[in-house]
């Protein structure tokens, strides 16, 4: 088969490499697919650059979020069979970005038909960590004003339509005309743009000084700072990732001033901690895409050749919605 593969760390077009492989075999609790769609992650990035969390031993196969079809499963392996479509998480070394991958069965759930293979690969972590991001930790109420920061990205799009399915009022916070008019086409009450507006006072003058109850930031940095600004009396700030590069250091006794709530969220730990709700959430989103309450903003569908290109222009924040690989 072929894949992408990483021998040394740096830049994604300087260090990614095509090359004949073998076909990866599946161990105890792991699926064999044959790729149809590979959705790229910011984290694919940090760990091509060898500054992601998880460090996989060189060399590596990268591409976390994958759809494809099944063509064996390992020991233990009960609820997927061979001929399956199923969408799920990569068991890197054997990522995504490839023509076959492994996947680990714990989050690797079959795709009902009428869903296309590319809305498939977007729906698991961009979709999930927004589910847990908005109802487990923030539990966001209808009615409520959302805060969303990166609202025309992979992970923001996925939470703005989550906030209007759940009858939120959503505030999207984008960077540039271009994305204003993604955001506006998502379903956003209201856009911000950052590079030419105050987004505190903007918040505050969009909900007549209340604030915005939920905040979901996957940028950290100045858009953390500026949520502690326009945050309500009894808020939450969901805090979901560092896009920016840069980790804030929170004032603890701001949080005393609202009142206000700093909720951090890990969505791959819900794997280990509590697999059962990975396949209830699975099931809502389901639900949801059929119903067409939300659907994957797949903005570019990219081919095995193309893809470290691609991947460089997601690291530097020059792409919207979603970018998939289509081998």
């Amino acid at each position: 088969m072929k894949a992408w593969t990483v021998a040394t760390l740096g830049e994604p077009r300087d260090v990614l490499e095509l090359s004949e492989r073998p076909s990866p075999e599946p161990g105890p609790g792991q699926v064999h697919v044959r790729v149809r769609a590979t959705a790229a992650n910011f984290p694919d990035v940090l760990m091509i650059k060898g500054l992601y969390q998880v460090k996989p031993p060189l060399p590596f196969v990268p591409g976390v979020e994958v759809c494809g079809d099944v063509i064996a499963v390992g020991a233990g392996v009960q609820h997927v069979r061979p001929g399956q479509r199923v969408a799920g998480m990569a068991a890197v070394p054997h990522g995504g970005f490839a023509e076959e991958a492994l996947l680990d069965a714990t989050a690797t759930m079959p795709v009902p038909d009428g869903i296309s293979d590319e809305a498939a690969a977007a729906l698991t972590i961009a979709y999930q960590t927004g589910w847990f991001g908005l109802h487990r930790r923030a539990h966001l109420q209808e009615g409520e004003w959302l805060l969303v920061h990166a609202a025309a990205g992979g992970v923001g799009s996925a939470a703005v339509q989550l906030g209007k399915a759940a009858g939120a009022r959503v505030i999207g916070v984008v960077g540039g005309p271009d994305k204003v008019e993604v955001a506006r086409r998502l379903g956003c009450d209201a856009v911000i743009d950052r590079r030419d507006e105050d987004v505190a006072a903007r918040v505050k003058e969009i909900t007549e000084g209340h604030g915005a109850d939920v905040v979901y930031d996957p940028v950290g940095g100045a858009a953390y700072q500026q949520s502690t600004k326009c945050i309500a009396f009894e808020g939450r700030i969901v805090v979901v990732g560092f896009a920016s590069g840069d980790i804030p250091a929170p004032a603890l006794n701001h949080a005393l001033v609202k009142n206000y709530s700093i909720l951090g969220l890990h969505w791959g730990l819900y794997a280990t901690k509590d697999p059962r709700s990975l396949l209830a959430c699975h099931q809502e989103l389901a639900r949801l895409l059929a119903a067409g309450a939300i659907a994957p903003l797949v903005s570019e569908r990219v081919p095995l050749e193309d893809l470290p290109d691609a991947l460089s222009r997601l690291g530097a924040g020059d792409t919207t919605g979603r970018v998939v690989l289509t081998p």
